[in-house]
Formats: structure tokens, sequence, C-alpha cells
């Protein structure tokens, strides 16, 4: 289950905070005029800059290749890292997880990342010391005065802003249902932010090339998308990456008909259910061995049949956000399945 960002700096001390920065950004005009480089975005036929972006209903402009980068959560994070632009990186929080092993090497050059400035939100204050020219969040609610900073005060310091357009809450920008068409959207418009679209197009191509390699399961094999909760389960719903992740698998979502990303269940609706599989979400706050725990101490879910028959998936927590790990969750999702023996539905 999502986690909820700390509260930082008030919206008030945002504001003087932005007169103090501003005051002490303040340069001879000569020192500020950009390189002929930087103006002209690198090659001829790379980004155009300044380049704006409508991001989640918020116009967005960034003036040239951002260059100091401020990530929060794991999914943009691991974006930059997979584009080959760890470098750019000042500071990362709200880290759900290590990184995969296929970035590690690339994380470990990054002292941002290997020491991340925050668990969960940054402060706007935090944040303004590193000087970003740009901050990518993987939430809107990262984004606020309470949190990182509001967008538009964060604009009129020459921060710009980017979110992740999966995690867009307004009806007329939230994906619905989320596919993967969205995912390689996102790494397209961030190749195209940093004039990395080259190294964005890489990455969709294997991407693609991988996804296409899985053959979805046709036995209509049914799943619950355990994410976190005890009482009161919270689980994968019908438009968000969970249910992505499960049709490319070939699983039927028990909870496909909510509409919604992710949704509270009963565990009641989950025993009536009774899926052929629970894919557990594994996060350090509530890991898959607590909720296999959880399951088999109940004598109510431990008569499930998952349960019974010890049918687990697991799934790393980073890869169950939109990014560019949901499609190694699909491949070792599919994998796992296979590996189950004597499961019919």
């Amino acid at each position: 289950m999502p986690r909820l960002p700390r509260a930082a700096v008030p919206g008030a001390a945002l504001l003087a905070l932005s007169v103090a920065v501003l005051a002490g950004c303040a340069q001879d005009p000569a020192d500020a005029a950009p390189s002929a480089e930087a103006s002209s975005g690198g090659s001829s036929d790379g980004t155009a800059y300044p380049l704006t972006l409508d991001n989640c209903g918020v116009e967005t402009t960034v003036d040239a290749a951002p260059q100091r980068v401020v990530t929060i959560k794991s999914s943009t994070t691991e974006m930059l890292l997979a584009l080959g632009l760890g470098d750019r990186i000042v500071g990362s929080a709200f880290l759900d997880g290590p990184v995969p092993d296929s970035l590690a090497d690339a994380a470990a050059d990054v002292p941002a990342v290997s020491e991340p400035m925050a668990e969960q939100a940054p402060g706007a204050e935090a944040v303004l010391a590193l000087e970003p020219d740009l901050v990518y969040a993987g939430w809107e609610s990262n984004l606020t005065a309470d949190g990182a900073g509001d967008r538009a005060t964060l604009a009129k310091l020459g921060v710009a802003t980017y979110v992740s357009p999966a995690a867009c809450k307004a009806p007329e920008y939230m994906p619905d249902p989320l596919t993967f068409d969205d995912v390689f959207a996102e790494i397209d418009e961030v190749g195209e932010v940093f004039d990395a679209a080259d190294a964005a197009g890489d990455l969709v191509a294997t991407q693609k090339d991988a996804l296409a390699s899985v053959t979805p399961d046709d036995r209509g094999l049914t799943a619950l998308w355990y994410s976190s909760g005890d009482d009161i389960p919270y689980v994968g719903a019908g438009i968000g990456a969970p249910q992505m992740i499960m049709d490319a698998v070939g699983l039927e979502n028990v909870a496909a008909d909510v509409h919604d990303t992710w949704t509270s269940f009963s565990w009641e609706q989950a025993i009536e259910a009774d899926p052929d599989v629970i894919v557990l979400v594994d996060a350090t706050w509530n890991s898959a061995e607590q909720k296999i725990e959880r399951l088999e101490s109940n004598p109510a879910t431990a008569r499930m049949t998952a349960v019974r028959e010890g049918r687990y998936l697991t799934v790393p927590f980073p890869a169950s956000e939109a990014g560019v790990r949901n499609v190694d969750a699909v491949v070792d999702l599919s994998a796992q399945l296979h590996g189950l023996d004597g499961l019919e539905p």
C-alpha cells in the first residue's frame, strides 16, 4: 500500500524560503548566460529547448537538458538510471526498496542514490539546498507545500517539475486503464526532456522485445494481488499497474471490477473469490513472508485454495508501480507461475 509523505515545510515557510533562495541565487547576467552547447540542447536533431509539456494538467517548461535532478520514489530514480542518466541525480528520496540487480552497478556510482536524502518525501528546504533544475516525482502528492514544494512556487524559483504521467489523478490525465504503451510513452518523454531520445528508444525497444517473449497463461487462472494490510487487505484493482501486469501474465484479477488502481478489499471477498494464486508484494515495511504468515495463521484465510497449496507469486514493491521494472515483473511472474506444480483452474 502506498505510504503517505511526511509533512515538511508549510506553505508560508516555503514562500519565505523562496525569497531567500532567489536572493542567494542572484548573479551577474554574464555569469548566468548559458553556453552555446546548452542553448542548442546538444545536437541539431536533439530536443529543441525550451521544452514545454502539459504534465498532469500543469504546464512545465524545461529550458535545457536538466543537469541537477532530485528524484522522488524508486520509479523515477530507476528511470534515470536505466537511461544512463544517473550522474544527473543530486538527491533521491522515498525509495521503496533496493534497485534491481540490473541497475546495481549504475546506482553504486551515484552517491545520491546510495545515500538517499530522505526516507519519504523530502522537505522543500532540503530540496532547494541542492539547487536542482528539475524535481522528478513519482506521485503528484510529492509536490506540495508540505512536501518537496508546490509546483507553482518551484517554477518561480526556476526549478522545473515533472510527475510520472501514470500517477496523474485528474480523470482527463489518469491512464484508464494503464497500458504498457503508457509506460513506454513516459520513457520516451523523459528521453525528450533530457535530450536522450536514443537511449530512451533503445530502452523501449529492449522492453518491447522482453514483453513479446512472454506467452500469457491461457488456463483462466484467477489471482489476488495482495499489496498490504492486515485486517483490511489493500489489493490491485482494475485499471493500474497490477492489472496491466496480470493481464500480460495471463491471470484474471479477482478485483478487476473495481474501477481504481488499488483498492481496499475485504477478506470475505477474497475468501469467496478463492483465487488460484496470490501475488504478494514484497516490501521492506510489509514483506511477502509477513503476508504469508498472516494468511496461514488466520483460520479463515488458511482455507483458501492458494494458501493451502502454497500458490504464491512475489513481486518487489518498486516493480508494482508504473515504471521501467514492469516488464521485468511480467517476465519474472510468468516464470514463477509456470514453476508452480499441479496448478489447474
